[in-house]
């Protein structure tokens, strides 16, 4: 599987456990989390055609993605030094066939004109709006926490953009964001469709939101049973087991 690709001093070769996929990442700039991993179980991935994930990173998402789909998929990234480093991993993984990591800003970026929109649309977008949070962090984290280079309605807006007719746009992001998240759908022609809390323990609030919309859909949301990450012996519950070290191929709706 896959091809030998030199890495910087301060990269590593991780495991994503799930399908023996390896992922490069650095000390030196975001790594992913678990919320990136329940997008790309979450989403409705179409069985052909195109995906494009926004903020891409270091491209956890399009190479989870491409375990579910033999649909071509692009991840678009606006730092450099996360776009170079998520094309070496998809060329880690031999995956260069099916997915394309693009540097490129979403407020800007133009599709190919013969093939101008996408079936599904991704993102795990900067939560914190820039006047909270610590933003005492190196360039790199702060464009992955912080709406520095795109705020949440630049997200939104280019995912419609993107997308046809009946696509779908899938999103994590915190539950104090949801209002926003649901208004900015609505008004950028996105009609929320399937809603999954996350929560850290049972009984706790919750930490994640998972919300998917269909662009034009007709109004009738769902909302899906939570999914609870730790069991009272705080290990992970079966679901998120299921996910990480399974075979699961979504988030199950319940």
């Amino acid at each position: 599987m896959g091809n030998t690709v030199k890495l910087q001093p301060s990269e590593r070769v991780d495991d994503l456990l799930t399908h023996e996929l390896k992922i490069i990442q650095s000390s030196e700039v975001f790594s992913f989390s678990m919320d990136a991993v329940l997008l790309a179980r979450f989403a409705s991935v179409p069985a052909r055609g195109r995906i494009m994930d926004l903020c891409t990173g270091n491209g956890v998402v399009p190479l989870l993605l491409s375990t579910r789909t033999k649909a071509d998929i692009d991840g678009l990234e606006i730092q450099s030094r996360l776009a170079e480093m998520a094309s070496r991993s998809v060329q880690l993984n031999g995956l260069q066939e099916r997915v394309t990591i693009m540097e490129g800003d979403l407020k800007t970026f133009q599709p190919r004109p013969e093939r101008p929109y996408y079936e599904l649309v991704t993102v795990n977008p900067p939560y914190m709006p820039i006047q909270t949070g610590d933003t005492k962090v190196n360039t790199h984290q702060a464009l992955a926490r912080h709406e520095v280079a795109c705020t949440l309605e630049d997200v939104i807006r280019a995912g419609s953009r993107l997308l046809r007719t009946g696509g779908k746009m899938a999103m994590v992001h915190r539950p104090s964001r949801l209002t926003d998240m649901m208004a900015l759908m609505r008004q950028y022609r996105l009609e929320p469709k399937r809603i999954r809390f996350v929560h850290p323990r049972a009984g706790t609030e919750a930490n994640m939101v998972l919300i998917e919309a269909a662009r034009d859909g007709k109004p009738d949301v769902r909302l899906l049973p939570p999914l609870i990450v730790y069991n009272e012996g705080n290990e992970y519950c079966e679901e998120l087991m299921d996910i990480y070290y399974g075979q699961a191929s979504q988030l199950k709706d319940g």
